[in-house]
């Protein structure tokens, strides 16, 4: 219950002269007192009611303390409260500056107060204030007002301010301007942890990852110890370049030098949870989700996500009934990942269960990616007039990714070459969608009907466009170094060993009557030889001959692709893991494929 005024302050005002200095400290540390012990807005409306009635005179003076503290309760009252201060301290301008700049609702006043500050206080600016309002900049994507302000703490002096450049690198990466964060970085004469920090965050988050892990690199050579913000960016970075041994390292790293503060935090485990998943080691990524002493929600989203991303659907709906009956609410981002576990299943059913579900018991309003899973889901299971009613009915406007996934469902059911033009064309015109992929889908749904002379039509289509075809990009790691590989690469010191295994898997391809599935490279040269020669040199064959050379017996061999897998390339890994008993995990585009014994985890369902 809020103590009434009566009972926290003075009931009588105090005289106010000369001779009662003793009186007025007195005072100010009673009330200083209580606004430390005030709770709500109405207890602190009380405390500066009585205030003005009994120290009129000091009342000025006690507004910067009012100001402070009614800032967790009420942004509107303290904003009244600014707007009292006759000439308002550099202290009192950034208490608001910061709380506008943390609020949720009112970053732009951040900006507009530092205006204000700048066009007419008596007071300049400080250290301080620049992180605050380059903090809400960096929030709202002003980058013209954070240039500007970058500008005017050069004017001041500040370029040496650690604190300042934090906050630039910040921003700049924030806004997606690595070039501006990077040159503020390389001119910093001091650095923090937090420099180093913010820097790593920037590139991870534009997708630089190998920047990020060669700057981690370097901040380790420059005697700087790494902290959870570090290692929590270099473990993301890991997850993106599918990195498994360095991210071993950062886990074994955090358990031998870190305290439990730190090792057992819910933010870097579940970051653990993700990279594992993104490496192809789910084993261990559950085996970390189990161990955490805490949870949250982003914790069970990154196991969820991550069994949907490797085809475990009924273990991703295992965890998400765990996770509603230990009392956790799920979110827009869970049922991503529920819906995605049903369409890499081809659940059609539970994920129409599921999307209803979303709506009618969780109150959540569907987005277009929940939109794009059930579309693709429905289209890939060959209910595809009813995934075009779902696109023409949503209350949002289809993306190309929408739109490529109908077409790759039209190419794989053969659902016919007018509604698979018809589609072709929706893409085109559809914003960032004139790119290779969907003419090489076109090219398939015309090959698979033999219609050659179409193909190259639309090969001339690209080549008149200045369409080039995305090349196919396959990664391994061996030893913890990244091993890249193109379709046809002969630059690998490796190269003769690699092609001669590939004429030794061909050879064993050819003994068991392999045939080659040419709709896969429909748009190399019509002769089956040029076909044939294509899709033995496609990069995940290069790699996988490279890892059948390096790998330990019985460790699985690790594929990351750019590109989605083809028929042919899937065929060929099934083949390839009965024939030389290993097992091969291939990440691509949209999933996960574990091949072993001769068969794909996804079923043939991808």
């Amino acid at each position: 219950m809020v103590p009434s005024v009566t009972q926290c302050l003075p009931p009588h005002p105090l005289p106010l002269t000369n001779d009662n200095t003793a009186s007025l400290t007195h005072h100010h540390h009673r009330l200083l007192h209580h606004l430390t012990q005030c709770t709500s807005i109405s207890h602190l409306k009380q405390i500066h009611a009585h205030t003005l009635r009994t120290s009129p005179a000091q009342h000025n003076q006690y507004l910067t303390l009012f100001l402070h503290s009614s800032i967790p309760h009420d942004l509107d009252y303290a904003f009244r409260v600014f707007r009292q201060i006759d000439e308002p301290n550099s202290f009192a301008w950034n208490t608001f500056i910061r709380a506008c700049a943390r609020s949720r609702d009112r970053k732009k006043h951040a900006i507009l107060t530092y205006y204000d500050m700048m066009s007419g206080a008596t007071v300049r600016p400080d250290k301080h204030t620049f992180p605050f309002v380059l903090k809400a900049c960096a929030y709202l994507f002003c980058l013209s007002e954070g240039k500007q302000t970058h500008a005017q703490a050069l004017k001041l002096g500040f370029d040496s301010d650690v604190y300042v450049n934090n906050s630039l690198i910040h921003f700049y990466g924030s806004c997606g301007c690595l070039d501006c964060a990077r040159e503020v970085f390389e001119k910093m004469p001091e650095r923090s942890v937090v420099s180093w920090n913010v820097m790593i965050d920037a590139l991870v988050q534009a997708g630089e990852f190998e920047s990020a892990l060669k700057l981690f690199d370097e901040m380790q050579r420059s005697s700087f110890e790494p902290d959870r913000y570090t290692l929590q960016s270099v473990v993301n970075a890991c997850a993106g370049l599918g990195a498994l041994a360095l991210g071993m390292w950062v886990h074994a790293y955090v358990v031998r030098k870190c305290g439990s503060d730190v090792g057992n935090g819910v933010l870097l485990n579940s970051s653990f949870v993700e990279m594992y998943c993104k490496c192809g080691s789910l084993e261990i990524a559950e085996q970390v989700f189990e161990r955490m002493r805490k949870r949250d929600v982003s914790s069970w989203n990154s196991m969820i996500l991550g069994l949907a991303m490797h085809g475990q659907a009924e273990a991703a709906l295992n965890y998400f009934a765990r996770m509603v009956n230990e009392g956790f609410m799920p979110n827009s981002v869970t049922f991503v990942g529920v819906l995605n576990a049903c369409n890499h299943r081809g659940m059609v059913s539970e994920g129409r269960k599921y999307f209803d579900t979303m709506i009618r018991d969780y109150k959540i309003e569907p987005v277009l990616e929940h939109y794009g899973c059930l579309v693709d889901l429905l289209a890939r299971a060959g209910f595809i007039d009813e995934a075009l009613d779902l696109v023409s009915n949503m209350p949002v406007k289809p993306d190309v990714v929408i739109w490529r996934s109908l077409l790759d469902a039209c190419c794989k059911k053969n659902a016919g070459v007018e509604l698979s033009e018809e589609v072709f064309r929706r893409i085109i015109e559809s914003e960032g969608g004139d790119c290779s992929g969907v003419y090489v889908l076109l090219s398939r749904v015309y090959g698979s009907a033999k219609r050659w002379h179409d193909v190259g039509l639309v090969r001339k289509l690209m080549s008149d466009k200045g369409v080039t075809k995305e090349p196919g990009c396959s990664s391994i790691e061996m030893d913890g170094v990244a091993h890249e590989f193109f379709a046809g690469d002969t630059s690998h010191p490796q190269t003769k060993e690699i092609y001669a295994i590939l004429d030794a898997i061909e050879e064993r391809l050819e003994s068991i009557g392999y045939v080659p599935d040419f709709s896969q490279a429909p748009l190399v040269d019509e002769l089956d030889d040029g076909k044939k020669q294509s899709l033995r040199l496609h990069s995940e064959r290069l790699a996988i001959a490279f890892g059948l050379l390096n790998a330990k017996p019985g460790v699985p061999i690790r594929i990351f692709k750019n590109l989605r897998v083809c028929n042919d390339c899937h065929n060929v890994t099934k083949l390839i893991s009965s024939i030389c008993d290993v097992e091969i995990i291939v990440r691509d585009r949209a999933r996960f494929h574990h091949f072993k014994r001769g068969s794909c985890s996804c079923m043939d369902y991808w």
